[in-house]
């Protein structure tokens, strides 16, 4: 896996934040968050590339501390959709994603979990990522950076299932639901995302 000794993640874990952020409460309450979390100069020059993980997962933390005390529930996962959509736009070629939609729904989550585990530098950082392939597809991340050092009850890590999830839904199946059902923060050893496809899963299939 590239990039395995940079304790890096990709730029559109701060850049989607920022515009969920904007779209739950204005630039006003961007700002805040940005500033409570250190990082206000993103807004002013937003990175690039590769970034850091430690202020990445420092402004995490603070969404979700600010989320917890308003009730602003869902930015997490409104900024894990935009970097899918971004993702879907500007990285994976509209051939390979027409490729991806004609293939059994079996064969072409593989071919998609590839793809991504091949990638997983860009949204796990120093986590160690891992694929379990069947249906449904399990994703790991050990030693998650995002949400290193956090305490919670339940899983926190709603941007990553949100990637994954609008992902599959997109390439492989629109019945796709995601569920992390092991979270670092809550004391498991692994963040673990269970994306599943199974038409019983979906609510509106038909009978």
């Amino acid at each position: 896996m590239p990039h395995t000794d940079c304790a890096k993640i990709g730029s559109n874990a701060v850049i989607q934040l920022a515009a969920a952020l904007r779209t739950a409460g204005g630039e006003n309450l961007c700002a805040e968050v940005f500033a409570a979390a250190g990082v206000s100069s993103w807004l002013l020059s937003p990175p690039d590339g590769m970034i850091d993980q430690a202020p990445v997962a420092r402004l995490h933390r603070t969404v979700r501390a600010f989320a917890s005390a308003t009730g602003m529930a869902g930015v997490l996962t409104e900024a894990g959709r935009l970097t899918a959509d971004y993702l879907l736009a500007n990285r994976i070629p509209s051939p390979v994603q027409a490729s991806l939609r004609h293939l059994p729904d079996r064969i072409a989550a593989r071919a998609l979990a590839a793809a991504i585990r091949s990638h997983a530098w860009t949204f796990a950082g120093s986590g160690r990522f891992a694929v379990r392939n069947g249906s449904p597809t399990v994703f790991e991340i050990a030693g998650n950076p995002l949400c290193a050092g956090e305490h919670a009850a339940a899983p926190v890590c709603a941007w990553h299932a949100a990637v994954f999830g609008r992902l599959f839904r997109a390439l492989v199946s629109d019945r796709t639901r995601v569920t992390e059902d092991a979270c670092s923060a809550s004391g498991d050893e692994v963040c673990s995302f269970v994306v599943d496809w199974r038409p019983e899963w979906y609510p509106h299939r038909s009978l």
